[in-house]
């Protein structure tokens, strides 16, 4: 009774299974048509490049949206890179002439001695400005006109503060033009080479 009671369960689990093994092939079936569906259309829409596959289209597609405006630029294969654009600081704009034309050219030919000098070569900045205000200030108070103003042309100072080459050489003419300096100032120019040339500076004072 045992036995035979047993064998309809067991035809009826077969059954059973039987009946799940077609179901799960047709959905199995199903998915994959519509995977080749979803693949060629995507092929259709994007133009596929040759021996390229929808996913690595679709990679490509992430990499150039993520990517920078500037390398998204059209270019061939084969085409040349170009650099960009080199960045120049602007060229300074010479200072105009304020003094007599005449006295000017003779300045410059180095035709006119100066009145007074003052060395600066080998001071700090902060020891060089205040020596340089006293002086240009009482040269006006003694009616001189001309002055020379040595800075040196500068040199890889490190000690006991490291500072800039060239730093007096830079900074002189700054101070020139900044008050107090700037209200007595009348013309700047670089010295001809018989009075320092590059190390030095021409002053030309504005009379009281």
């Amino acid at each position: 009774m045992h036995g035979t009671g047993s064998f309809p369960a067991e035809a009826g689990a077969g059954d059973a299974t039987g009946a799940l093994r077609p179901a799960a092939g047709r959905s199995r079936r199903a998915l994959r048509a519509k995977a080749v569906g979803a693949a060629e259309a995507l092929t259709s829409a994007v133009a596929l490049p040759e021996n390229e596959s929808p996913g690595e289209v679709f990679r490509k597609a992430l990499e150039q949206a993520a990517a920078p405006a500037s390398l998204l630029r059209p270019f061939r294969l084969g085409e040349r890179a170009v650099a960009p654009p080199k960045t120049t600081l602007p060229t300074p704009v010479a200072e105009p002439v304020r003094m007599d034309p005449r006295s000017w050219q003779k300045l410059l030919r180095g035709k006119m001695a100066p009145e007074a000098r003052i060395d600066l070569h080998g001071m700090t900045l902060s020891e060089a400005h205040p020596e340089l205000i006293s002086f240009l200030l009482s040269a006006q108070t003694r009616g001189l006109r001309l002055v020379l103003v040595i800075t040196g042309k500068g040199k890889a100072v490190t000690e006991p503060v490291p500072r800039p080459v060239g730093a007096l050489r830079h900074q002189v003419p700054h101070w020139l033009r900044l008050p107090p300096l700037g209200m007595i100032v009348q013309q700047v120019s670089e010295a001809h080479l018989k009075h320092g040339g590059a190390g030095a500076f021409y002053v030309w004072l504005r009379r009281r």
